[in-house]
């Protein structure tokens, strides 16, 4: 349309400058009679001669004329008014996409997550252990078990194995999601998606995992019966039981309850091992201020927690500070019980604390299968501000990786380390400020008491 006004739009020096054109828009619509050339609606019929000659014709003509003039004045601003509007909507469609929809690319690395994995499982064999803790082998085999049979499939622009990769890197080393976006040049809300998708997976793959290899406990674990400072005298024994603190992100108005006796806030954690090392039994995502009684309990009279418990004649080893019930075998009470105890103030003396010794060198798995997961897996020492039924999961599906990891990986350099120092207890990256001491002669004699001293008469007959 050959219109002046719409022609002031775009016929001006505006410097090819998007923000230019509809700074004009806009002025035309709030002042459409002070731009450009000065054309006016309201000056449409007026003679530039300011001849008056025109004055004599009769008013018919006139009325004709000026009805002329307003018909042709409608269809102008009918048009130019459409133009405006189309003009308007395309602006306002394209500055909408820029601002919201259009996302600049900011992972434009050569260097790309897929790249950068498949040059560390190709590489030296400590490459993939430090980033992922695990060797090549056992992290493509987990990857085949997590898409094979719980659930977790490769999207459009991922691999199943890149998943699993960028969250083994977070738990492993403590990467926050800018670090991991980084490293995987992936955005945050897909490192996101992506980490909870394996740990949703993980969640089932753990209940396959954390579980007792021998579910009927039929037979006598190896490393009892191998050892002759245990057999025959604790050939009953299934395992071992403990409580442990992770740290817990909590916000500031409900941590009251979950800071216990170690000062900051934690979540409890129960679990139940075998002497090999793995858990067969975790219920995590207790305040860090409950007791490990109150835990312990709650776990074996709940038929709903499903807790492994021993069949009739075997038992589990816990310490002093659980009950004496029935199948749960503890120490004597008073009497010099840990190892370090022992070392500073020289050999056992008694039947009870020659039966404690024992019992301690053997219930210390628990403490060294603590260490072992706790060494591996720096998120626990440190845990980010994720939602807190997410840091119960990540709990679990950490434990059960503990597990595949020992059964995958005979040469695992933690395990292996472990496995040569059979008295290596780590210190607990969390220590008591609070001194959690047992209750004294509180309780009912037991059948455990029996066991205890058949047990203690039998070491000292060796």
């Amino acid at each position: 349309m050959d219109d002046s006004r719409f022609n002031d739009i775009f016929n001006g020096d505006c410097d090819g400058n998007y923000d230019n054109v509809m700074n004009r828009i806009v002025d035309h619509i709030n002042y459409p009679s002070c731009e450009g050339s000065g054309a006016s609606f309201s000056g449409a019929g007026d003679d530039s001669d300011g001849n008056d000659a025109d004055d004599s014709n009769d008013d018919s003509d006139d009325d004709g004329d000026d009805d002329s003039d307003d018909e042709d004045e409608f269809i102008l601003m009918t048009h130019f008014d459409m133009k405006k509007l189309i003009i308007c909507t395309a602006g306002a469609i394209n500055m909408c996409y820029i601002n919201y929809m259009y996302k600049e690319p900011c992972m434009v690395s050569y260097n790309t997550g897929m790249r950068w994995l498949t040059e560390v499982l190709r590489g030296h064999w400590k490459r993939s252990v430090n980033m992922f803790r695990m060797d090549a082998t056992t992290l493509l085999s987990l990857c085949t078990e997590l898409e094979t049979h719980h659930g977790l499939k490769p999207s459009r622009r991922m691999s199943v194995i890149e998943k699993v990769a960028m969250f083994l890197f977070t738990i492993a080393v403590g990467a926050s999601n800018r670090q991991v976006q980084e490293r995987f040049q992936h955005s945050g809300e897909t490192i996101s998606r992506c980490f909870k998708e394996v740990l949703k997976s993980l969640r089932l793959f753990a209940v396959e995992v954390i579980k007792p290899v021998d579910p009927q406990f039929t037979s006598i674990p190896r490393e009892i019966a191998m050892n002759p400072r245990f057999m025959p005298h604790f050939k009953n024994c299934v395992g071992a039981i403990d409580g442990t603190h992770v740290r817990a992100c909590i916000p500031s108005a409900n941590q009251i309850p979950y800071i216990g006796r170690k000062g900051v806030p934690t979540q409890n954690v129960m679990a139940a091992c075998s002497f090999d090392m793995q858990f067969m039994f975790v219920w995590a995502g207790w305040e860090g201020s409950a007791h490990d009684t109150r835990i312990f309990l709650e776990a074996i009279d709940n038929s709903n927690i499903k807790f492994p418990k021993p069949p009739e004649g075997k038992y589990y080893l816990v310490d002093a500070g659980y009950p004496n019930e029935y199948g749960y075998l503890g120490p004597y009470k008073g009497e010099r019980y840990h190892f370090q105890e022992f070392r500073r103030r020289g050999q056992p003396s008694g039947r009870k604390e020659v039966f404690n010794r024992a019992h301690s060198s053997l219930r210390n798995v628990i403490e060294r299968s603590f260490g072992v997961w706790k060494q591996r897996w720096k998120i626990l020492q440190n845990m980010p501000a994720y939602p807190y039924k997410t840091q119960v999961e990540i709990v679990v599906a950490s434990m059960a990786l503990h597990n595949y990891i020992r059964r995958r990986s005979q040469d695992d350099e933690v395990f292996s380390e472990y496995d040569r120092n059979p008295n290596l207890i780590p210190d607990d990256f969390l220590p008591d400020i609070v001194q959690v001491s047992a209750v004294q002669g509180s309780q009912r004699p037991s059948r455990m008491d029996f066991v205890r001293d058949g047990i203690a008469n039998s070491l000292m007959e060796q």
